[in-house]
């Protein structure tokens, strides 16, 4: 018995806002008129029923209590997130109460919170769970700690609306977006025509036919091309070398270059994770990290780690790992680069890939304490 005391008195526990609804205002304007009648008629009749109206501000109060009390929240998000794209997740309110159900419970996001709209459950049965399909969203990038919540109810009478705050202490990793902003489309496209340039040679599946060139050997000669435009042409072909692209993210930003490497890291991911679709074998460097994918893994490690990576002053650069792959580097110091053996890479720099005016949805990663 002092087990289920306890219990009952922590479900009672939870601290309560309260809520003036509009039928709550009318009713208290009644009441306060009737005790006003009551004191100074001295009738009996009516002081019955300012009584009766007190009683059922008490067993309002009550009654909502109740229903709050012993309702937990849990949400479950899907195991990928990238930012800015509202994606299907699964709530679930579970009443602990065991012969107490809870009515018209409302489940309303907080400002820290991710879900996009309320979710209503009339009835919550005691001792079960009810689960819902929801759509969250979150700003940034980063690891997310926290989501708030509030647990909402007008029962029984609608006087007044009593809120009870919840926090679920649960780390997402949000990856940086993927959707493509302006201006990505276009270098996609552009890289990707370079890394076709740069890939092609000699092999097996037939490329172009194009003109002779010095020490070529004369077995790639396509003599009925030759003999239609009077020159030697030469049969070219793609090379069988698996195609792979080296990304390097240079950490070593500025105080005041945060939102440009906030904007790199967002075209970073995007890049990354086309040229995955494309079947394109990916090296991704930044500063002392290396991963290959797809021999250490998929595409997704690349993605968390720029989920939470942040700028770091670092001393000196690192060279190429790869001097056949295509190179692309992420940097606001392309002279650095250039001295230091990434000649022939693609140098995204301010001057480049100017960073976007700053908002609410790309000031920063979110908390990574």
């Amino acid at each position: 018995m002092a087990k289920l005391w306890r219990r009952f008195r922590g479900f009672l526990a939870r601290r309560i806002h309260y809520r003036v609804t509009r039928a709550g205002v009318l009713f208290t304007l009644a009441l306060a008129l009737v005790a006003f009648a009551a004191i100074v008629s001295a009738n009996n009749l009516i002081f019955l029923i300012l009584a009766a109206m007190m009683a059922t501000l008490l067993i309002s109060d009550l009654v909502s209590r109740l229903c709050l009390a012993g309702l937990e929240l849990d949400l479950e998000t899907p195991e990928h997130i990238p930012a800015r794209r509202s994606v299907p997740a699964r709530l679930y309110v579970r009443n602990h109460k065991w012969l107490i159900p809870s009515f018209s419970i409302r489940v309303e996001p907080l400002r820290a919170s991710a879900l996009e709209t309320e979710v209503y459950f009339p009835l919550v049965p005691p001792a079960s769970t009810l689960e819902e399909g929801v759509r969250v969203r979150f700003p940034r990038r980063g690891a997310y700690r926290e989501n708030g919540f509030a647990f909402t109810t007008s029962f029984p009478f609608g006087f007044l609306e009593k809120v009870a705050r919840v926090t679920l202490r649960r780390e997402v990793v949000v990856y940086p977006p993927l959707d493509p902003q302006p201006g990505f489309s276009e270098l996609l496209a552009g890289v990707s025509g370079e890394i076709e340039t740069h890939y092609r040679g000699l092999g097996r599946d037939f490329y172009r036919i194009r003109p002779y060139e010095a020490f070529e050997s004369a077995r790639h000669v396509d003599w009925k091309a030759s003999a239609h435009t009077g020159a030697l042409q030469i049969r070219e072909f793609a090379r069988e070398q698996e195609q792979s692209v080296e990304i390097f993210l240079d950490r070593n930003i500025e105080p005041a270059q945060d939102a440009w490497f906030e904007h790199a890291v967002a075209c970073c991911a995007f890049l990354a994770w086309r040229l995955s679709e494309q079947g394109i074998a990916i090296h991704f460097r930044s500063n002392g990290y290396l991963f290959r994918q797809p021999e250490d893994g998929d595409i997704y490690t690349i993605l968390k780690y720029l989920a939470l990576v942040y700028p770091q002053r670092i001393r000196g650069t690192e060279v190429p790992h790869d001097e056949t792959s295509f190179q692309i580097v992420f940097t606001p110091s392309p002279r650095t680069f250039l001295d230091s053996g990434w000649a022939h890479a693609r140098l995204l720099s301010p001057d480049v890939l100017p960073a976007p005016a700053p908002g609410p949805e790309s000031s920063g990663p979110a908390d990574r304490a």
